[in-house]
């Protein structure tokens, strides 16, 4: 292209000659006129659907800003370096091709095809749809073009107001609403979809993924944590400066940055913003800045004294015999050395012994004495265990795997106390004379029959002494959030559904502590496990109703309350509830795997030190 053609007017001027020529599809006569085709501001429209969807529209023309070589959403993107000065619209469109496209960056381009919106995920995931040119006839007409310049996201250009609320004529959806980019974040960033966007040096507030994602926010003081992360606090303070970077270059051409929560990408990180299933908005990047290595380090509890007794859970994510040893060794050393060998340690996400191989097997002696023995190796205690074996897949999970809640004690600390006849359809209960509250099989299950339960995990009460005193500990792992509408839904406020599942069983598991508590007010009861819920949740007010149980997460610092990172948002989903008898009491979560790259579990333990 000529240099001395302006850069705002080069695609213009281009496609007019080749009209003029004849040489375009969907050209009329030497005579059509340019400023009457359809541009890409008029499908992108003024709200998050097309106004032209389900049209054919040609001789849409842009410049080529990053191309999809991989995956199963293949195409490039392309934007219309002459903007129509509305902050609303965007400039930018996605075209998919299926296969890997034939169009470099920097090409102009001319395109014929039909307008989309393509909701990733399906329509009953609720997502936002990606608008896009579907089918297309691409017609390159120059190359080596400069591509237009990126639209900076920066701490001021991102709206406080996470999203509008939804249209209630309009089933809470916010699809049909005019984009408000100076007021709220989710319509400023819709108003670049497809855009030549970048950030500057930003902290990553998710670690790198498996999948060569990470996320970064803009906004480095929205509720920031000392180790670097960003603090999911309530539904109502959504954390508007995430945002997710992936690359548009395969790994085998340019390694993805491992980075840790608290790393920075230092320089530009610049490419077309596009939305995808898992995070929503993404910057998927042809240039990525430069990681910085803030040196972010694993997290050590304090020993518990003589006469304290320790009590943590943690889910070690599907453990099994078939995992490699090193995962063993791992998990083993973080509770040896990390969690400081606590006394009963209450494990979720324990596997068959044959993991995920769908053959009827329950059993799970093997997968605990291949992890025992790794503690006793990693110079921990000789453990014992008690647990109950599942139904063949009666408990959700993976298919195959039958995982179930496990206690782990110390028994040079603690003794457990063995009232046999627990198996899984039997339920134990609470017995005892005033002030002194028993289970009558312990191990036990938590009315195993309550529809609350089905397809997910039931609890296991447990019964302990520890210097003579009664200790009961209630293992949990609660229904999952699959099936919720994730927070960039385009309904607002997004549906929670899997809710109403957590929300039974929080009301059975409070009711029975109740009942133990009937019996003696003062008695120690710790409820643990991965909850799947948020400190602030209806799953923790039904948990803790009538002060049956405190959430002991809440004695730590706002800051400080996360045992998970998900899509940059540092948040609870582990807890360590306590009756009122246990009056005082030292909480911990200890971060050893949520913000880091490299994981033995997802999750961060949590443990709990008091004197019974």
């Amino acid at each position: 292209m000529p240099s001395s053609i302006p850069r705002t007017a080069a695609v213009s001027a281009v496609v007019a000659a080749a009209l003029a020529a004849g040489l375009l599809a969907g050209s009329q006569s030497a005579a059509a006129d340019t400023e009457a085709a359809v541009r890409i501001h008029d499908i992108q429209g003024t709200t998050r659907v097309s106004p032209l969807a389900g049209k054919q529209v040609t001789g849409v023309t842009g410049i080529v800003t990053g191309v999809r070589t991989y995956g199963s959403s293949r195409g490039f993107w392309m934007q219309d370096p002459q903007g129509d000065d509305d902050p609303a619209t965007s400039e930018g469109l996605f075209v998919f091709t299926s296969s890997s496209p034939k169009v470099a960056v920097g090409d102009a381009v001319s395109v014929n095809g039909t307008v989309t919106e393509y909701v990733v995920g399906g329509l009953t995931s609720g997502n936002q749809s990606l608008t896009q040119l579907s089918r297309p006839q691409v017609t390159v007409v120059s190359q080596g073009n400069e591509v237009p310049a990126p639209v900076t996201i920066a701490p001021w250009s991102v709206p406080d107001s996470y999203a509008p609320a939804g249209d209630p004529a309009d089933g809470g959806s916010i699809n049909n609403l005019p984009l408000e980019p100076d007021v709220h974040a989710l319509d400023y960033y819709e108003s670049l979809e497809g855009t030549n966007v970048r950030v500057g040096s930003s902290r990553v507030v998710g670690a790198t993924d498996p999948y060569s994602e990470l996320w970064v926010t803009v906004k480095p003081w929205e509720n920031d944590n000392e180790r670097g992360g960003t603090v999911y606090g309530s539904y109502e303070s959504q954390n508007t400066g995430r945002l997710q970077i992936q690359s548009l270059i395969p790994l085998a051409q340019q390694p993805f940055p491992k980075a840790n929560v608290g790393d920075w990408l230092t320089g530009s990180t610049e490419g077309p913003l596009d939305f995808n299933q898992f995070g929503g908005y993404t910057l998927t990047a042809r240039t990525i800045g430069t990681l910085q290595d803030r040196g972010l380090e694993r997290e050590v509890t304090e020993k518990q004294h003589k006469n304290e007794l320790a009590v943590a859970t943690y889910n070690v994510e599907n453990l099994d015999p078939g995992d490699p040893q090193e995962k063993f060794d791992a998990l083993a050393k973080a509770v040896v050395e990390n969690l400081a060998s606590p006394d009963v340690v209450a494990l979720e996400e324990i596997q068959d012994d044959n993991g995920a191989k769908n053959d009827g097997t329950v059993s799970a002696g093997q997968t605990l004495k291949k992890f025992t023995d790794a503690i006793v190796a990693a110079g921990g205690p000789a453990y014992q265990w008690r647990s109950i074996d599942p139904e063949n897949n009666k408990d959700g999970g993976e298919p195959g795997g039958n995982i179930r809640q496990v206690f782990l004690f110390n028994p040079e600390r603690v003794s457990f106390v063995d009232r046999p006849g627990g198996d899984a359809t039997t339920p134990t209960a609470v017995t005892g004379t005033k002030g002194r509250a028993a289970l009558t099989l312990s191990p036990g299950r938590i009315d195993p029959a309550n529809a609350a339960w089905e397809a997910s995990r039931k609890p296991l009460a447990g019964e302990f002494t520890f210097r003579g005193r009664t200790v009961f500990v209630i293992a949990n792992h609660f229904g999952s959030k699959g099936g919720d509408e994730s927070i960039v839904s385009h309904h607002q406020p997004p549906n929670r559904s899997s809710e109403a599942k957590r929300l039974l069983q929080a009301q059975a598991v409070n009711a029975f502590v109740k009942e133990i508590t009937a019996v003696d007010k003062q008695a120690d009861v710790l409820v643990v496990g991965d909850i799947n819920d948020f400190e602030f949740s209806g799953t923790t007010e039904a948990l803790t109703d009538g002060g049956a149980l405190h959430a002991a997460v809440k004695s730590l610092p706002a800051s400080e309350r996360y045992s998970y990172v998900f899509q940059g948002n540092s948040q609870v989903l582990d807890q360590i509830l306590t009756s009122p008898g246990v009056h005082h009491f030292e909480y911990d979560s200890v971060h050893i795997n949520a913000e880091f790259a490299d994981q033995n579990s997802d999750h961060d333990p949590q443990v709990l030190r008091f004197r019974p």
